[in-house]
C-alpha cells in the first residue's frame, strides 16, 4: 500500500488532506482512483490506513483506521558519518534509514576529502532530507529521520559520548569485536526502553591515531568490525544490520 507523510495541520478529524508532490504522484503518478487504499504516517509512530475520497488538485482521504506503528526498532540509533566524498553520502542517507537509523549526523575529520560549504549547506540539506523521505517511505518506517548538517570532531564526541552504547568504528589495533561489545550490551541493555546508540564512522582514509585516542579519552567505544575493511558508504549498513539482530530478532538472548 503506498504510503505518505504529512503535517499534523493534515489531519483534521476522520480526514486527511495531502498536498504538493505527494497529491500529484498519487493522482498522476500511481493514477489512484476514488475507493482506492493508501498508508499515512503522521511522523509520530501514528499511521493511519485511509480510502480516497477526492481529486483532483489536492487529495483528500478518510481515515478508516488509525494505529501505532510497528516497523520502528527498539532502539534510538544516531549514525555518525564523516563528510565522504561523492555521491557516496546519498547511499549512507538511503541505507542508514532503511536499515532503522533514527538520525543521520554529519562531522568533519582529519582525513575527510570534502568540507563544509556553508553556502551551499541549505539546498544539500533539503536534498539529503528528500531522500531520508522517500528511503523513510519505501521501508515502512513510522518516522522520517532527521539529517543534520556537519559540526566538528570535537562536537561529535561530546554528542556521541552520551550515548548508553557509543561505538567508535576503527580498523587499527585497540579495538573491541563488535560482537563482543553487542553480548555484553545486550545482556545489561536488552530490556531497557529508550536505549541510545552512537555509530561513529570515518571517511574514506579512516580515523587517525590521535582520533582514535580521543574518541577513547571522550568514552567512545573502539569496535572492529571483523576481518574485511568496509567501505565508508557500506559500515552504517552493516552495523544496523548487527544491532537490528541483537536486538530484534534475538540474536545473543536467544543464545542465553
Amino acid at each position: 500500500m503506498p504510503r505518505f507523510f504529512v503535517g499534523e495541520g493534515q489531519i483534521s478529524r476522520d480526514r486527511v488532506i495531502i498536498t504538493g508532490e505527494d497529491a500529484f504522484h498519487i493522482s498522476r503518478s500511481l493514477r489512484m482512483a476514488v475507493g482506492e487504499h493508501i498508508t499515512v504516517c503522521d511522523g509520530d509512530m501514528n499511521e493511519y490506513e485511509c480510502e480516497l475520497v477526492a481529486f483532483p488538485g489536492d487529495v483528500e482521504a478518510r481515515i478508516i483506521n488509525k494505529k501505532r506503528t510497528a516497523s520502528e526498532p527498539p532502539f534510538f540509533a544516531c549514525i555518525w558519518q564523516a563528510l565522504p566524498k561523492g555521491e557516496k553520502l546519498d547511499t549512507v542517507i538511503q541505507k542508514s534509514v532503511e536499515c532503522g537509523a533514527s538520525e543521520i549526523r554529519l562531522f568533519e575529520s582529519e582525513r575527510c576529502i570534502v568540507r563544509t560549504n556553508p553556502a551551499s549547506e541549505d539546498k544539500k540539506g533539503q536534498r539529503r532530507q528528500k531522500i531520508a523521505l522517500e528511503a523513510a517511505k519505501q521501508s515502512g518506517r513510522g518516522i522520517v529521520p532527521r539529517v543534520f548538517g556537519a559540526v566538528s570532531f570535537s562536537e561529535m564526541l561530546r554528542s556521541a559520548a552520551s550515548a548508553d552504547i557509543p561505538l567508535f568504528c576503527y580498523e587499527g589495533e585497540g579495538t573491541v569485536p563488535l560482537g563482543e561489545v553487542l553480548r555484553s550490551s545486550v545482556l545489561r541493555l536488552c530490556r531497557r526502553e529508550g536505549l541510545t546508540v552512537s555509530v561513529v564512522i570515518g571517511p574514506e582514509g579512516g580515523f587517525s591515531h590521535t582520533e582514535y585516542e580521543r574518541a577513547a579519552e571522550a568514552g567512545l567505544i573502539p569496535v572492529g568490525l571483523g576481518k574485511r575493511i568496509l567501505r565508508t558508504e557500506t559500515v552504517s549498513t552493516f552495523l544496523l544490520g548487527a544491532l537490528s539482530y541483537e536486538f530484534e530478532l534475538g540474536g545473543a538472548s536467544s543464545n542465553e
